[in-house]
């Protein structure tokens, strides 16, 4: 076995140059190395030698690289349609289509080509590195490297070895990525990696969402981008990928490992077999201007301006239940938007607290020049506090934000019911609920009126995060619906509306995705860094899946799994048994010093 130490590379070849290969050349070339790219013929070589010019052409316009750089990158790379001109490579990168059998004979006919020693790469996304290795003599030398697109830009590479990779292999892949400034993962050899595991079980979920008629599209992606901050929603995203390589890629996992989850949502292979593949076609689940353009336009399903959200019924007063953090901010936000606010607590030192958090909330604002002291006090004039429910009898609207515990949020909402009933001009007051988890119709039956009963789930920090989820009951009457999602934009906030089933829109996608990570680091498969950084860099999430774990807690992220596996039935859904080690060990997070990673000593 060849010395890590003595295993060096300056000569690596490229097979197949186009939006991918022609990437991975040009990192290689960038970095001082000499490439040598093949294609099957002059047509494809000329591509090739185009994709290298546009992109070095785009780094030179942004003023990334001067021209002499470009020219000098360009100079390392030869393009040739010989295989045989691979016989000097150290290393070689495969990179042509997601075909077995195209990819197999590459690798057979590399065994008369290279020296003994070349490393042979595989640049695969999602087909079995294993059985590539096997059209090759000497498998121990094959390793997959899953380069992410665009290859220059995106610094992500999963390294997947095989159950007969050499290690001595495997460490030189990994020093020469991290030379190349990339940002190397490894993971075992099964369909998906690490990212696209993750990440495709999570869009089939959306997919499945909207093919149920859950939520609108518009709405399932506004959920994820405002309640968890993630740069595109999962639809928009799938049209981006294309909804042909979303179901090869779900197709190729589920007949790898049989999890239901990946199941290809029915819908995808309907639009794929109709030529909607997403933007590259020009419609998918949204309808774009042209192919390949990325403008939106509006189809049948866009909702049109009569369709928007009217205040149905008159709201003045708004009342709030409760002095949480939850509370606190929703105070704060009716209060911002010009709304008189009158809130409850069990004591006049909660009371205090609530008003102490918002004028310290306002301070920070006004030290940073976003807010004034005549804004303060104007917000503030607005503000209310009182120790008795029974003050609440004249608003319009009153929402509960108290402990996530059904048994006092339905002995709440029995009072709430004799107390409010002047607001409205007599109607009564709409019965609101931020409950994250719990049955909304549990609440509203033990009301006489269950259809003026709905869920407005804040996120929290509700002063700064965008997002309510708007939770209809099958008994929530339409006009106070509609007056809800009216209100929520009237106070800046972004509404979606959802039924009233476990998890709503976000937890119910966010929560199994996390699952899956743990699921995934207690099959030994990767590591949580590595796992943290393939989501983050991969596919540019805010936090990686343990990193958000351990800020929600673990114990909270446990319950609402529970809670999901208990609606749905989904044997995918069980929690990892994993995460219910942790909570049981007292290891729930960072608000404990300890779950996925260790904060005592930070």
């Amino acid at each position: 076995m060849t010395d890590t130490a003595t295993r060096e590379f300056s000569t690596v070849g490229v097979i197949g140059l186009g939006t991918m290969g022609a990437g991975i050349a040009e990192v290689f070339a960038r970095n001082g190395y000499a490439v040598i790219g093949v294609e099957v013929n002059d047509a494809a070589v000329q591509r090739g030698r185009e994709h290298l010019e546009h992109s070095t052409g785009r780094a030179v316009k942004r003023e990334k690289m001067t021209q002499e750089q470009a020219d000098e990158l360009l100079g390392r790379i030869t393009l040739t349609t010989e295989m045989q001109d691979l016989a000097d490579a150290d290393l070689v990168v495969e990179a042509v289509i997601e075909s077995l059998e195209v990819k197999k004979s590459i690798f057979r006919a590399l065994d008369d080509i290279v020296r003994p020693d070349a490393v042979l790469a595989t640049n695969t996304s999602s087909l079995s590195v294993t059985e590539i290795s096997t059209a090759n003599s000497r498998p121990g030398r094959v390793v997959g490297v899953h380069f992410f697109n665009p290859a220059p830009v995106q610094n992500l590479v999963e390294i997947i070895r095989t159950v007969v990779t050499e290690p001595d292999v495997l460490a030189a892949v990994q020093s020469l990525l991290v030379d190349l400034g990339k940002n190397p993962v490894v993971c075992g050899d099964k369909a998906g990696f690490i990212a696209n595991t993750l990440l495709f079980g999570y869009l089939n979920h959306a997919v499945a969402m909207y093919e149920g008629k859950y939520a609108s599209r518009e709405d399932i992606d506004a959920a994820m981008r405002f309640g968890c901050g993630y740069p595109m929603g999962p639809l928009a995203l799938l049209d981006l990928i294309g909804l042909d390589t979303a179901y090869e890629i779900l197709d190729t996992m589920y007949k790898q490992g049989r999890d239901r989850l990946h199941a290809p949502a029915p819908i995808l292979k309907q639009y794929v077999t109709a030529g909607l593949l997403g933007r590259k076609s020009g419609r998918g689940f949204y309808t774009y201007e042209a192919p390949d353009s990325p403008v939106v336009v509006a189809d049948a399903q866009t909702p049109s301006v009569e369709d928007k959200p009217q205040l149905r019924h008159d709201i003045g007063l708004v009342g709030v239940v409760g002095t949480g953090t939850m509370a606190s901010g929703i105070v704060e936000v009716f209060a911002k938007a010009g709304y008189d606010v009158l809130f409850t607590g069990r004591g006049q030192d909660k009371v205090d607290g609530v008003v102490a958090t918002i004028t310290k909330n306002f301070d920070k604002q006004i030290q940073r020049g976003r807010a004034t002291e005549e804004q303060k006090a104007e917000v503030l004039g607005r503000v209310r506090g009182t120790t008795s429910l029974d003050d609440l009898r004249d608003v319009d609207l009153v929402v509960e934000a108290i402990a996530e515990d059904l048994a006092i949020k339905t002995t709440l909402f029995e009072n709430l019911d004799e107390i409010c009933t002047g607001g409205r001009g007599g109607a009564g007051a709409i019965l609101a609920t931020t409950t994250s988890s719990l049955p909304i119709i549990s609440m509203a039956r033990v009301t006489k009126r269950p259809q003026d009963v709905i869920g407005m789930h804040f996120f929290n920090p509700a002063a700064i995060m965008k997002l309510v989820e708007v939770v209809s009951t099958v008994a929530t009457d339409e006009a106070v619906t509609e007056t809800v999602l009216a209100l929520c934009e009237k106070v800046g906030k972004v509404a979606v509306r959802c039924g009233d089933r476990s998890g709503f829109i976000v937890n119910a996608l966010l929560f199994p995705y996390l699952n899956d990570a743990v699921k995934m680091l207690e099959a030994h498969y990767a590591t949580a860094d590595d796992i943290d950084t393939a989501m983050k860099q991969g596919c540019a999430l805010p936090m990686g899946p343990f990193e958000l774990l351990d800020v929600v807690g673990n114990d909270v992220s446990l319950a609402i799994q529970r809670e999901l596996y208990l609606e749905f039935r989904e044997p995918g859904f069980a929690p990892a048994p994993l995460l219910e080690h942790l909570v049981t060990a007292g290891y729930l997070g960072r608000k404990a010093g300890r779950g996925f990673r260790d904060y005592s000593a930070r």
